[in-house]
């Protein structure tokens, strides 16, 4: 019997040249930060920037022919996919539309043939995640044109602006927004604010997969592999990591690493300015209007997903891949430590403990036990992790670009039972309002 291999894969991230990128975000820094974390295979990021894409080809080769990419002077367990994410802006019945979509392809000839197309449609050296002209079901089109192995998904299909189901410049349905090629449409992009559990109460969305990714900006562990997604597979290939993602076959895609959807940046509707956060109920209360302001709320995921489900919240879809919800290490580390930061002394210290005790930042998370941990760490971290592994920590939401926070009750040293991680500035609620 064939062993299978678990690879763990976040296949959205971004290069240095995408807006908002630390100018860090190198091939060797995704490596390594990747295999600290437990990833063994990455998204490149950013392949149709050109810059991005030389750093890629002096970087990166593909040794075995498998669709995928290794450092080309350093052994390392972590392998590449060429991915990029574009930004396509079009109208669609009179109404400006705003959709991201993530692109995987198999070789440097079919990245520089997908290029030679898109070039035509915006300026691919302005940004790593370009803006063109051209709609969704063109740019699908496009892509499927140049080779079949290619894979198009819209990304972070949730989020209020630059997504499929976007409150503001999004679509109902998958078919309004990609029409005549929604048939090589096989998975959606969760994003950080909502989880399969969300997703499957719409039975629309049963035909396609649903993948995970960290859509990073940088390379540090809190950020890079905080979602993914865990394939069993007989082979190490691009074919194979595409084709378990499109059968959607928990035999293989095994389950994707969430974090808890109310740590996304738009979980619940609200008013970051006014520093309001609202529930799907009390903000249909409000009209989705602003009570400081009375300015428009952004609406958040859950309330988005509620708009649009035919099913309830508690329906869970059979033989299908599951999940696994978590938060990156650093931030539960830094929770215990109540600072703002993860990438101080006081957090690093014990997070390199961990990591290079028990291999990487997901077994920690994921399998080691507490006592073990315990005993390099102290021993609030320790209950910290397994608070979050067991699901009984709680997060306040985020909302309206505010990522939510981990609130814990583990007594250390430095404290009295106190929450840790108290959000900065106090959201208001709608029992303020009454």
């Amino acid at each position: 019997m064939v062993k299978k291999m678990r690879v763990i894969a976040d296949l959205h991230i971004h290069g240095k040249y995408s807006r908002a990128t630390s100018s860090q975000m190198s091939i060797k820094e995704i490596a390594k930060y990747a295999k600290i974390k437990g990833l063994n295979l990455v998204g490149t990021g950013d392949f149709t920037h050109p810059m991005w894409l030389k750093e890629i080809k002096q970087n990166l080769t593909n040794k075995e022919d498998t669709g995928l990419f290794e450092l080309t002077n350093k052994d390392s367990p972590v392998k590449f996919m060429l991915q990029t994410e574009v930004c396509t802006i079009f109208n669609y019945k009179g109404v400006s539309k705003k959709i991201h979509h993530v692109i995987l392809t198999p070789s440097l000839e079919t990245a520089e043939q997908i290029n030679e197309e898109l070039k035509h449609y915006g300026n691919l050296n302005s940004d790593g995640r370009p803006i063109l002209d051209i709609t969704a079901p063109e740019i699908v089109e496009k892509i499927i044109s140049v080779s079949k192995e290619n894979i198009v998904f819209p990304a972070h299909v949730w989020t209020p602006w630059f997504s499929l189901f976007g409150a503001f410049s999004g679509f109902d349905t998958v078919e309004d927004c990609y029409q005549d090629m929604t048939k090589h449409i096989h998975a959606l992009e969760t994003g950080l604010s909502s989880d399969p559990s969300m997703n499957w109460r719409l039975s629309a969305l049963d035909k396609y997969a649903l993948v995970s990714n960290s859509d990073c900006h940088s390379f540090w562990p809190w950020r890079i592999g905080r979602e993914a997604n865990v394939f069993e597979l007989d082979r190490f290939t691009y074919k194979d990591i595409v084709e378990s993602i499109k059968s959607n076959n928990s035999t293989h895609f095994k389950f994707t690493i969430e974090t808890d959807p109310a740590y996304g940046k738009y979980h619940w509707t609200g008013h970051r300015n006014c520093n309001v956060s609202l529930s799907p109920k009390d903000a249909i209360k409000f009209g989705n209007i602003c009570p400081v302001c009375r300015r428009k709320l952004t609406r958040g995921v859950e309330q988005r997903v509620e708009e649009l489900a035919d099913r309830p919240a508690d329906f869970k879809r059979p033989n299908v891949p599951g999940f696994r919800r978590l938060l990156p290490l650093s931030e539960i580390i830094a929770a215990v430590m109540g600072t703002d930061s993860p990438a101080t002394q006081a957090v690093w210290k014990p997070y390199m403990t961990l990591t290079e005790c028990f291999g990487d930042e997901y077994t920690v998370l994921i399998d080691t036990p507490k006592e073990a941990m315990a005993k390099v760490v102290d021993l609030a971290i320790a209950e910290a992790i397994m608070k979050v592994r067991e699901g009984a920590a709680k997060v306040t939401p985020g909302y309206d670009g505010v990522y939510g926070q981990l609130v814990l009750g583990i007594e250390t040293s430095k404290s009295k039972s106190k929450p840790f991680a108290a959000p900065k500035v106090q959201q208001r609620s709608m029992s303020d309002f009454w």
